[in-house]
C-alpha cells in the first residue's frame, strides 16, 4: 500500500486506507462517502497525486461550466465533494471508459447521495464505493485490538488482560470519533454542535426540507436508538401532524431519507441463516447514527450522566459497538457490502449483531455494559445457534463463534461453560 503526494502531514492512518488500496488497484474511481467530518478527504488525499476541490466557489463554478476540468491534474486525481456538481460523475464515468479502464485514475468524496435524477449512469463497473466511517476505539488508540475480528472467524485467540472501566466509554462515546478532535483534550460538545448547525442549517434545506422539522425527527431517532421506530412514532414525536395521518408519516419517510443520503443515520438490516429467506426483507432495519456522539448530544447527556443512567448508557453503548464491529467487519477478506445485521424473530429472540460473509460463514454478537450479564447473552446466543443448526435450508448451520461484547471487564476470555468469547470492547480490531 502507497501513499500518494497529497497525504496531509500528520496523516494518521485508517482501516479504510486498505479498502481503498485494494479498490484503486481494481477500479477506474472510488467513491468514497460518509457524514460530514468523518475524514473521508484526508484519506482520499492520503492516496492522491493532485486535487479539484469542487466544495471551493472557484473550482466548482469551473466545474459547473465545464464538468471535465475537475478532472483535470496527475492521478489518482481526487475530486472533493463531487456531488456538488453532480455532472462530475458521468464525466468520470467517460474517462474510466476511454481509459480502457485503468485502474486507480480518481477518487471521489462526498457526504450526500445527489438527486438520482442529475446522473445519468450508475457507474457500475467503473466506479466502486467506499463507505467511510468516523474513526473507532482501534483507530483512536482506545482499543488496543489484541483480539482481531478476523483471527475469530479463523479459529485464532489468545487471551488478554484488560481491566477496563466504563468511566473513559462514556466519555469516548460522547467526544465520538471525529479526527479533529484527536489529541484534544475537550468534550466536542461545541464541535457536534456546529456539525448539527450545518446540517440542520445548510444540508437539510438544500434538499428542500425543514431544518427544524428534521432535528425532530433526529431526536426521536435518538430517542428510539437502536430500534426499527415506526414512521407514526417518529410523526409524532417530531410533531409533524396526526401520528396515524398519512401526510405526517411520509414527512418522517422524507427527513430519515434525508438523513440518510447525507450519511447521518445508517441502517441495520435483519438476519436469516437461509440466503432466501424472506425474513431478511420482512424484518424492518434498525437505524443507528454514524457516530455515537451524535446520538448523545442531540439527547444532551454527558459522561456524568451516562454513568448515573445505566439503561441509556446501554443503549449508547450498544451503539458504539455497532458502529465499531461495521468498520472492523467491512474490512475483512470475504465481507460482503452490508456484513453486518442484527436478528429477530417472530418468537421473541433478539441478537444484537450478526456477520456474515460472502462465503456464508457468520459469527454473533451480543452487546452488554457488563460481564455480570454475559450468562443471559450467552443463552440468547446458543438458542439462536440451535435455530439456525435445526433449519434444513441454513447454508453454514454452526457459527464461527459467538461473542459477548462487554464495556467493563477484567479479561478477553473463552468462557467453556457458556459457549462464548467474552470480550471488552477496548480489546477488539480488524
Amino acid at each position: 500500500m502507497e501513499y500518494g503526494q497529497l497525504k496531509p502531514k500528520g496523516y494518521m492512518p485508517r482501516i479504510a486506507d486498505g479498502q481503498l488500496a485494494h479498490m484503486l488497484d481494481t477500479f477506474g474511481a472510488v467513491e468514497v462517502a460518509g457524514t460530514m467530518w468523518c475524514g473521508k478527504t484526508w484519506t482520499s488525499l492520503a492516496f492522491g497525486q493532485s486535487v479539484s476541490r469542487i466544495g471551493l466557489a472557484g473550482p466548482r463554478a469551473a466545474a459547473e461550466a465545464d464538468p471535465g476540468v475537475a478532472l483535470l491534474g496527475d492521478r489518482p486525481h481526487v475530486v472533493d465533494e463531487w456531488q456538488d456538481v453532480p455532472a462530475i460523475w458521468d464525466e468520470v464515468r467517460a474517462a474510466v471508459d476511454a481509459s480502457g479502464n485503468e485502474p486507480g485514475s480518481f477518487i471521489l468524496t462526498g457526504s450526500s447521495e445527489p438527486s438520482k435524477d442529475r446522473v445519468h449512469h450508475s457507474g457500475a463497473g467503473r466506479i466502486a464505493k467506499l463507505r467511510m466511517r468516523t474513526m473507532t476505539l482501534s483507530e483512536l488508540g482506545l482499543s488496543s485490538g489484541a483480539v482481531s475480528l478476523a483471527d475469530l472467524f479463523e479459529g485464532k485467540f489468545e487471551p488478554q488482560l484488560v481491566q477496563q472501566s466504563l468511566a473513559p466509554l462514556a466519555h469516548a462515546i460522547c467526544k465520538g470519533g471525529w479526527p479533529a478532535l484527536v489529541g484534544r483534550d475537550v468534550s466536542g460538545a461545541e464541535y457536534l454542535d456546529a456539525y448539527f448547525d450545518a446540517l440542520f442549517g445548510v444540508s437539510v434545506p438544500r434538499r428542500g426540507l425543514s431544518g427544524q422539522e428534521s432535528r425532530r425527527v433526529a431526536l426521536s431517532l435518538a430517542r428510539n436508538l437502536g430500534t426499527a421506530a415506526k414512521l407514526a412514532t417518529v410523526a409524532s414525536d417530531a410533531r409533524l401532524g396526526e401520528a396515524d395521518s398519512k401526510a405526517a408519516t411520509n414527512r418522517a419517510a422524507a427527513h430519515i431519507s434525508a438523513l440518510q443520503e447525507l450519511y447521518v443515520l445508517e441502517q441495520v438490516t435483519g438476519w436469516d441463516a437461509p440466503i432466501r429467506s424472506k425474513t431478511r426483507l420482512r424484518t424492518k432495519p434498525k437505524r443507528y447514527f454514524a457516530d455515537p456522539s451524535l446520538a448523545a448530544s442531540l439527547l444532551q447527556v454527558t459522561p456524568g450522566r451516562l454513568l448515573e443512567d445505566g439503561q441509556l448508557f446501554g443503549l449508547l453503548f450498544e451503539s458504539l459497538c455497532m458502529h465499531d464491529l461495521a468498520v472492523y467487519a467491512s474490512a475483512l477478506t470475504g465481507a460482503t457490502v452490508e456484513p453486518l445485521h442484527y436478528y429477530r424473530d417472530s418468537d421473541g429472540l433478539e441478537v444484537d449483531a450478526v456477520v456474515e460473509l460472502r462465503d456464508g460463514r457468520w459469527a454473533a454478537f451480543e452487546v452488554k455494559l457488563g460481564e455480570s450479564q454475559a450468562g443471559a447473552a450467552a443463552a440468547s446466543l446458543s438458542r439462536l445457534a440451535r435455530k439456525v443448526a435445526a433449519n434444513p435450508a441454513a447454508r453454514n448451520p454452526e457459527p464461527e463463534f459467538l461473542a459477548v461484547i462487554v464495556g467493563a471487564g477484567e479479561y478477553a476470555r473463552f468462557d467453556r461453560e457458556l459457549g462464548v468469547y467474552v470480550l471488552p470492547i477496548t480489546c477488539l480490531g480488524v
